[in-house]
């Protein structure tokens, strides 16, 4: 029981007063009394002996209790002076929180794109699948490990990208990392160590993405993109550009055959790199799977891809799959950096791979997002008309472009107001090109529960603005 106890010292300590718990409750009356301000800097204790006597407790229970603080920094002792409440840098109040805009409400029904519907995680196989890989790992599998990655995931992901996205890998190649943005930022520390200074991105794509170049030390050129990818012709001197030439992000287009061939000339001629960003590879619904551009110049390009769509981003599991030249130059990067991927998670994506269940939750997967997409062009089609709906034959959002003169922004809005969470195309542009207003909606992102009625909310919002 918790007992109010007025000390010598005019000095009110809420503790317990019996069991085990005492020196703790003692401990934590005082801290809590220091960190409150109750005990200002300088103020002087009672003796241990004075301060035992006034709470009816053994004197060792109190010197204990000064001790620990003493150690963690609330108080402080010099022998023969006592102990007083020990000088602290002065901690600023915490700044109130930004209040939601006037009429927002509480986001529930979540259409950004980037995220899957991780209520679909296949949770049982995966246990299983790290049960057998912890039953037969060898215990140095859990010591400190290659940087590259285990040996038994790096040659998973071998035969896996080599049957489903045409990567042409060998184990040496493959570098694990903690997802993309870890394969990003280290091409950009060794990119920068090379003496590069600028690198081509696509005109939309995510800032995020465009903050970790910037943060390496690289410029940035966006290349114009239309309905045949990014304008490759346009690069010129760049030390490299990051592509996803499969499923351009956010506007869904393919990279057209000319300028795949195109870059990789360009990479051959002037000794650039091209970094494909696969980011969504697994997923195609109308048309055959694009293979991978590195297959046309594995010494070109630096594929990059990730578990984020297919599994789950807090999973943290990407990889790159390098050419040679630049493994002993990412992997010292990777090192120096400290950022290593779960041994654990590295075993059972292994033996998931290994075991088919990759691709039977890529299967399960394509068919449920296939079904969204479907559900989600049908009602646009009967509700919303006025809008038009593109780059759906991959991935996992769509682009919904607007009237002409609607505003994005508008319809960004007036969906917070209905607790609806959307992002318009112009979030994602580099600032160098036109465009029509549009939102992208991930028609992934929602839990199956959910889907129908954040479908139902979208169009109400798009017949209400545009």
């Amino acid at each position: 029981m918790k007992e109010t106890w007025a000390t010598s010292a005019g000095l009110d300590l809420h503790l317990e007063v019996s069991g085990a718990g005492v020196r703790r409750g003692l401990e934590a009356a005082l801290r809590e009394a220091v960190r409150g301000g109750r005990l200002a800097a300088g103020t002087a204790l009672p003796s241990s002996r004075a301060l035992a006597q006034d709470l009816g407790v053994a004197r060792n229970t109190v010197v204990d209790a000064y001790g620990q603080l003493v150690a963690e920094g609330w108080l402080a002792a010099r022998h023969g002076s006592g102990t007083w409440v020990a000088e602290r840098t002065h901690q600023p109040a915490a700044a109130p929180a930004d209040r939601p805009a006037e009429g927002a409400q509480a986001v529930r029904y979540d259409l950004r794109p980037g995220v899957p519907d991780v209520s679909a995680f296949p949770r049982t196989a995966w246990l299983a699948a790290a049960r057998r890989a912890l039953a037969t790992a060898p215990a140095t599998s859990l010591s400190y490990t290659d940087p590259r990655g285990l040996p038994p995931l790096r040659e998973a992901l071998a035969g896996y990208l080599a049957r489903a996205r045409g990567v042409a890998v060998t184990p040496d190649r493959v570098v694990v990392c903690a997802g993309y943005a870890q394969a990003l930022e280290l091409l950009g520390q060794v990119l920068r160590t090379r003496g590069a200074s600028r690198l081509a991105i696509e005109g939309f794509g995510l800032p995020a993405h465009w903050r970790i170049i910037t943060g390496s030390g690289l410029a940035l050129s966006p290349l114009a993109v239309d309905a045949g990818g990014a304008r490759t012709s346009d690069l010129a001197s760049e030390a490299a550009a990051v592509l996803t030439p499969a499923h351009q992000f956010p506007l869904g287009v393919a990279l057209e055959p000319r300028r795949r061939r195109e870059v990789v000339d360009w990479a051959a001629g002037t000794g650039g790199l091209v970094i494909e960003d696969d980011y969504d590879g697994e997923f195609r619904y109308d048309r055959q799977a694009v293979g991978a551009l590195q297959s046309l110049a594995p010494e070109r390009v630096a594929y990059a891809g990730t578990a984020s769509k297919s599994l789950a981003p807090g999973l943290r599991l990407g990889w790159l799959v390098l050419p040679g030249r630049l493994v002993g130059e990412v992997v010292a990067a990777k090192q120096a950096a400290g950022r290593l991927s779960s041994s654990l998670d590295q075993l059972t994506l292994a033996e998931f791979i290994g075991s088919g269940g990759y691709d039977r939750q890529v299967r399960r997967a394509r068919i449920g997002y296939r079904r969204r997409r479907d559900r989600l062009v049908a009602e646009l089609a009967r509700r919303a008309p006025q809008v038009r709906v593109t780059g759906i034959a991959a991935g996992l959002h769509a682009l919904v472009v607007l009237p002409p003169g609607a505003d994005e922004h508008a319809v960004v809005a007036e969906g917070a107001r209905r607790g609806l969470a959307l992002q318009g195309l112009a979030d994602f542009s580099a600032g160098a090109q036109p465009h029509d207003p549009a939102v992208i909606v991930g028609y992934a992102t929602p839990p199956g529960h959910q889907f129908s009625t954040a479908v139902a909310r979208l169009c109400a919002v798009l017949r209400e603005v545009t």
